[in-house]
């Protein structure tokens, strides 16, 4: 599971959703990429589940890339706690994707299996997103 090594604030505020993609929206190492329609906040778990899914399709024939990272904390109060007592434990950490982000990329293998295999990791995650191709 991805997670950072350090941080600069252990709980740090939730933020918000609202715009597009400061940077990663083009194609940088690929041929071919997942790129994100929506904003959601995707966990480690679910960014995993999209790479066994990817890798498993091409049958390791491709060489993958990811492109987000799971870096900010989602903490969590326990069940049946009463309301205070401060902020909740780190439970886990979110990469937060917002529309035009390239999250996948992949490259040497044919095509049509790339994109297949990135149609399951795309069903792994809970953002709208589409398949790009790097033009040139």
């Amino acid at each position: 599971m991805l997670a950072p090594k350090k941080l600069k604030y252990r709980k740090p505020h939730t933020g918000r959703l609202k715009g597009l993609s400061k940077g990663g929206n083009e194609i940088s190492f690929g041929e071919i990429g997942l790129k994100a329609v929506s904003a959601n906040r995707i966990t480690s778990r679910q960014i995993e589940a999209a790479r066994i899914a990817m890798t498993r399709h091409v049958r390791r024939g491709a060489k993958v890339w990811i492109r987000i990272f799971p870096d900010r904390p989602v903490t969590k109060k326990p069940a049946e706690t009463r309301m205070g007592k401060g902020k909740g434990y780190v439970e886990y950490y979110v990469a937060v994707v917002k529309p035009g982000k390239i999250m996948f990329e992949m490259a040497g293998a044919n095509m049509q299996l790339m994109e297949e295999a990135l149609k399951r990791a795309a069903a792994k995650l809970p953002v709208k997103t589409k398949i790009v191709k790097r033009i040139g």
